[in-house]
């Protein structure tokens, strides 16, 4: 009846200029049957029509179809298009209490808004201040045909159960709750937007969207590390974690011993602790070596100013005060994958050192060290080729005016610079 309502009126409103969608999630054996009719009204009121099948997944059923309603959605969405919806009071105050059963926070019990920006689409709701019983008399007036699904009273649902079940009770005792409920949201959403200024600085204060400086963080108050580990684990996504994630994250994660590496799986993203810092890894970042394992020899013939690939970055070979000798360029130098225990005598430095200590040194994390390779010839070490640039080492082959690999990009997505993310330093 909602939908119906609004097709008539954004048709009287927007002429030529709206278009329909219908979601046949092919949950009743009458769903055709209603595509029919979103087919002749959009026919008899001259707006073009979509109708979009899904298929709705096992689990729980509200929450898949409304994901495969959504994702139907983005694909006929156009980046200057909006999307109205006929969600009204009623719908509003269901959603406050649902999600108050669940133990939603500030921004769960904001609940849905009447005009809503999201990362991908725009959605209006222009019913959210209309009653139900405002839309049926409407909706009677004008004649507009509908049908019920059959769905919105089976209390196997926890919507449709809250509906028929719960909501007379609570309405007999409270007889204005929809309008209570529908204020709360308001209130929450007034609270959801100071909440988000508050974050914003917080957020600037202790890090990026991929890292944290644990330090500062630590030094908010214990209510204001869990809001902002929450907005950040969000990220660009609909829906903040639930609490006990966030839990997970503080507990398992950022107080864990700062040596133990401890990471944490959700929603796509890896949580890891490294040293201060607590990063936010794509899942092709931090298991890299496992999906793009680096090669164990490879060789090259260098010249002047090209600029090779290699696992940790991309490199310019360039003319600086202390470089390789220029003999060794168009000479074949291979290239080796770092096994650990190689000693390294960095050019300036006095003696060798394991390699291991120059790279914990120099704070390459540790999801990025299996980038890096060492540069030889004859079982001579020239230098390593790592995200932090490139280590000459101490050898015969060391001359002025010689030649070296700049680094000039990274080729991780996580740049490795000193907890930071411009041009990183060279040790």
């Amino acid at each position: 009846m909602d939908s119906m309502l609004l097709l008539h009126l954004m048709s009287q409103i927007f002429p030529q200029k709206i278009r329909a969608i219908y979601i046949d999630h092919q949950l009743q054996s009458q769903s055709a049957e209603w595509g029919k009719l979103v087919t002749k009204q959009a026919t008899r009121l001259d707006i073009p029509y979509i109708i979009q099948k899904v298929q709705v997944t096992e689990g729980n059923l509200e929450a898949q179809a409304r994901q495969v309603r959504y994702q139907a959605y983005r694909q006929h969405l156009q980046p200057n298009e909006i999307l109205l919806l006929a969600h009204h009071q009623q719908d509003q105050a269901e959603t406050v209490m649902l999600r108050l059963l669940s133990g939603a926070g500030v921004d769960g019990l904001a609940a849905m808004q009447s005009i809503d920006y999201r990362v991908d689409m725009t959605i209006w709701r222009p019913f959210l201040d209309l009653t139900r019983e405002q839309i049926a008399d409407w909706t009677t007036q004008l004649e507009i045909e509908y049908v019920n699904d059959p769905t919105n009273y089976d209390i196997h649902y926890d919507r449709a159960w809250s509906r028929e079940e719960l909501w007379p009770f609570l309405q007999n005792r409270f007889p204005k709750m929809q309008q209570a409920l529908s204020r709360t949201s308001y209130l929450m959403q007034d609270a959801s937007e100071i909440l988000e200024e508050v974050l914003i600085v917080d957020l600037k204060h202790c890090g990026t969207a991929e890292c944290l400086d644990l330090t500062k963080l630590l030094d908010l108050s214990a209510a204001r590390q869990r809001q902002l580990l929450s907005v950040w684990m969000k990220g660009n996504g609909q829906y903040r974690p639930a609490f006990e994630m966030v839990e997970r994250l503080k507990n398992e994660v950022i107080d864990s011993k700062s040596d133990a590496q401890a990471a944490l799986h959700w929603n796509q993203f890896y949580y890891v602790r490294y040293q201060h810092h607590l990063y936010r890894l794509s899942k092709q970042a931090f298991l890299a070596e496992t999906l793009s394992p680096v090669e164990a020899e490879s060789e090259h013939h260098f010249q002047m100013g090209e600029i090779v690939h290699y696992a940790s970055g991309n490199f310019q070979i360039k003319q600086k005060k202390i470089g390789l000798a220029s003999s060794l360029l168009n000479e074949k130098l291979r290239i080796i994958r770092r096994q650990g225990g190689e000693k390294v005598h960095l050019y300036g430095r006095i003696g060798q050192w394991p390699l291991k200590k120059a790279i914990q040194e120099a704070h390459i994390l540790p999801w990025l060290r299996h980038t890096i390779q060492i540069l030889v010839i004859d079982n001579v070490m020239l230098g390593v080729f790592t995200p932090k640039g490139f280590w000459l080492a101490q050898s015969p082959y060391c001359e002025q005016g010689g030649w070296q690999p700049d680094l000039i990009s990274h080729s991780c997505n996580l740049v490795n610079g000193e907890y930071g993310y411009g041009k990183c330093s060279k040790l």
